[in-house]
């Protein structure tokens, strides 16, 4: 396995929270590291549920920077990105989990290797931990995540899954 911790932003905690999935981040990575400004942003909403959930995911490491004033240079982030993005280079991580596009523009111009939720979905796909993703991105959708339609089609793409033909819309 490469060295280096994988960190995870707020959104992508969420889908798999929501899909009842965080399980994943167990068992393709081993254990995630979030900076302890994500953890807030986890628990600001659902926090009875949300706080529950990373009970049972201790695999799921809060973790303090040790140079906050790192995050600052990342300013027009938000604070839970700006903190992965200073974690992940403090750290030397193999992997950021990030799915907002501002923050995944920025980890690429600092050289950091990325995925994002349907990254994740991608690769449980692949290593057998879940069958599909077509009604797993249904769920993501219905619960309020924005995904592009061509990242969507990408997706089902290389997951080996079809789009609905014809002239009606994917229902996505």
């Amino acid at each position: 396995m490469p060295e280096g911790p994988v960190i995870a932003n707020n959104t992508p905690l969420v889908s798999l929270w929501v899909l009842n999935k965080l399980y994943l981040l167990r068992d393709l990575y081993n254990q995630v590291l979030i900076p302890l400004a994500v953890h807030e942003e986890f628990l600001a909403v659902n926090t009875a549920s949300r706080q529950q959930a990373l009970r049972n995911a201790p695999w799921i490491i809060p973790t303090s920077i040790q140079h906050p004033e790192r995050s600052y240079t990342n300013a027009p982030l938000d604070n839970g990105e700006a903190a992965v993005l200073a974690l992940a280079k403090e750290t030397d991580a193999r992997l950021v989990i990030i799915d907002e596009r501002l923050g995944r523009e920025h980890a690429r111009r600092m050289g950091l290797r990325i995925t994002g939720t349907l990254g994740v979905l991608l690769l449980a796909k692949e290593a057998g931990q879940i069958s599909t993703v077509t009604h797993l991105i249904d769920q993501l959708l219905d619960n309020g995540l924005y995904l592009g339609e061509r990242l969507i089609r990408r997706t089902l793409e290389l997951a080996g899954e079809s789009i609905p033909d014809g002239d009606a819309e994917p229902d996505f």
